[in-house]
């Protein structure tokens, strides 16, 4: 167990896209023990993640876009299919999530429910990240979705049965980390049902 952490140095390695920092840090082990290690830190902020779902349809809504760091370590074409999602910049979650739905999928979204937060990747990466879910029906559709073309996204907007969407999570079609638990928050909670 530690006790007591102090942070000694932080170096920025880089601020290119988002800050990367190397920490030097000492922590007093339960027994009074005092040890120093560095670690390497990503800070990209905090995002926040929603699935839409309609349960007349029992469809759910996904979108697909190139991701480089999957197409490095062995996406053949890089393009992944996830929940959608952005950074929360200066917004709170729920005003994120709004903006980026209607962003990225082409729909204004009436209730919104936070379900969870969670580290994402809490090795290397600072980001809490929350999980929202939504109901949508058709008259919420108010344009293409897609991103923005000044962010330069390009985003391909999905709607799928869920019982597909279940099956591309077993067969490994969809890999995305938190499109997986929002998925699996629909099923546990038979929201579909």
């Amino acid at each position: 167990m530690i006790k007591h952490v102090e942070i000694l140095d932080t170096k920025i390695l880089s601020d290119n896209w988002y800050i990367l920092k190397k920490v030097t840090y000492e922590y007093t082990m339960a027994d009074g023990r005092k040890e120093v290690q560095s670690r390497e830190a990503y800070d990209r902020g905090n995002g926040a993640t929603i699935l839409l779902y309609n349960k007349e349809r029992k469809t759910v809504i996904l979108t697909r876009q190139f991701r480089l760091p999957t197409y490095i370590n062995g996406n053949p074409d890089g393009m992944l299919i996830e929940a959608c999602a952005g950074l929360l910049d200066k917004d709170n979650a729920e005003d994120c999530i709004r903006r980026e739905t209607e962003e990225e999928t082409g729909y204004r979204i009436e209730n919104v429910q936070k379900v969870f937060e969670a580290y994402m990747s809490p090795g290397s990466v600072t980001e809490i990240l929350y999980f929202f879910v939504a109901e949508y029906k058709p008259h919420m559709k108010i344009g293409d979705g897609g991103g923005l073309e000044h962010e330069q996204e390009n985003i391909e907007v999905l709607e799928l049965p869920f019982e597909k969407v279940l099956e591309m999570v077993r067969s490994g079609e969809i890999k995305d980390a938190k499109t997986i638990m929002l998925i699996q928050y629909l099923q546990i909670h038979q929201l579909l049902s």
